[in-house]
């Protein structure tokens, strides 16, 4: 720990990290209150410098053992370890963070990357972890499920249109191929919610810092991926009519902070897609601001499915582009105060 840092707080238990439990808001309220008059933790709106921090999809969905989609990089504990280190970085450097922006992905049943709108010749759904090329559309290895258009206020025959379309619109954009994933982060459940221990951290800073974290709600669309918190994948139809749209309020805000700091999960998607959004909106401005985005290299990890797909070095190749663009790679470890010469 640099000299700079705060200590961790007493409350911190690292072993329950990897579990699911209910944070103790009131008590965390006192603590949060004392521990910032012991270290004198000035209120947010006093920053001088300010700093954002934005946690993608640190949910319980991503980051639990045996929940949907655990994000176990090629180590198996990836999130686990991410999320120890993501919390203690937030406690240590909890008097210079002025705002967390925790961003949550949010699904239901009927969605376009879900196996329930997709039907082979057979009536046979997809499997999760199948990758739909357009050229699976267009041969009819895969068509749109007429089954679901009443709940989704269409016909067969728009579905079908759409899923051409949109198929086609990854492929031209250079994306990853339409994937089906399990059913996961589903709104109203356990998945859906912030891991714990991070939650907890996240209230911890409010308090002691007088400051509401800003949480951003994605991916409940039907018709798109949204892997980006910024931008859905596909923002219109085949007829050119809007069906979803930037995140353009959010983007102005992370603008205006000093510096931008970003972890989550998980590295190869959301993270990743995330902050090529951001790159490419600040490369249509001013390419000097990428130089006020940093990124935690130990508090995020990709996705590997043993002996289906790996996707670390997809992962690390993005990264190492944000780099080349002028955006700054760290550890959690290293002085926050030290990296970005902020004097208090």
């Amino acid at each position: 720990m640099s000299r700079n840092d705060l200590p961790i707080p007493p409350h911190f238990d690292p072993d329950k990290v990897g579990r699911v439990w209910r944070v103790g808001y009131q008590e965390r309220n006192e603590d949060a209150k004392k521990w910032a008059k012991q270290h004198k933790i000035k209120a947010a709106y006093k920053d001088t410098f300010r700093i954002c921090l934005l946690l993608v999809d640190v949910q319980n969905t991503f980051c639990i053992p045996d929940f949907e989609l655990f994000v176990g990089g090629r180590s198996g504990t990836a999130a686990l370890d991410d999320n120890r280190r993501l919390c203690e970085f937030i406690y240590r450097n909890l008097g210079v963070i002025t705002q967390i922006c925790p961003t949550m992905d949010t699904h239901q049943t009927v969605q376009i990357f879900h196996s329930i709108f997709l039907v082979n010749e057979k009536g046979e759904h997809p499997a999760p972890y199948t990758l739909v090329s357009a050229e699976d559309v267009e041969k009819g290895v895969w068509k749109f499920n007429p089954e679901v258009a009443q709940s989704l206020d269409i016909d067969e025959t728009y579905g079908q249109n759409f899923l051409c379309h949109y198929t086609q619109k990854l492929k031209e954009g250079g994306k990853y191929d339409l994937t089906i994933w399990p059913y996961h982060a589903m709104l109203g459940g356990i998945g859906h919610a912030l891991v714990s221990a991070v939650e907890e951290a996240i209230f911890f800073h409010g308090i002691a810092r007088h400051c509401l974290p800003d949480f951003q709600v994605k991916g409940s669309n039907p018709f798109t991926e949204n892997y980006s918190v910024l931008s859905p994948e596909v923002l219109d139809d085949s007829d050119g009519n809007q069906i979803a749209q930037k995140n353009t309020g959010f983007i102005g805000k992370l603008l205006e902070f000093d510096a931008v700091i970003i972890a989550g999960q998980a590295k190869s998607h959301c993270v990743a897609w995330t902050i090529d959004d951001l790159l490419r909106e600040i490369e249509s401005s001013d390419k000097r601001l990428a130089e006020k985005v940093y990124l935690i290299e130990d508090c995020t990890s990709p996705v590997v499915i043993p002996d289906v797909v790996d996707y670390t070095d997809q992962a690390d190749t993005a990264f190492q582009r944000f780099s080349d663009a002028g955006m700054h790679i760290f550890r959690s470890t290293d002085s926050l105060k030290s990296l970005l010469n902020i004097i208090h």
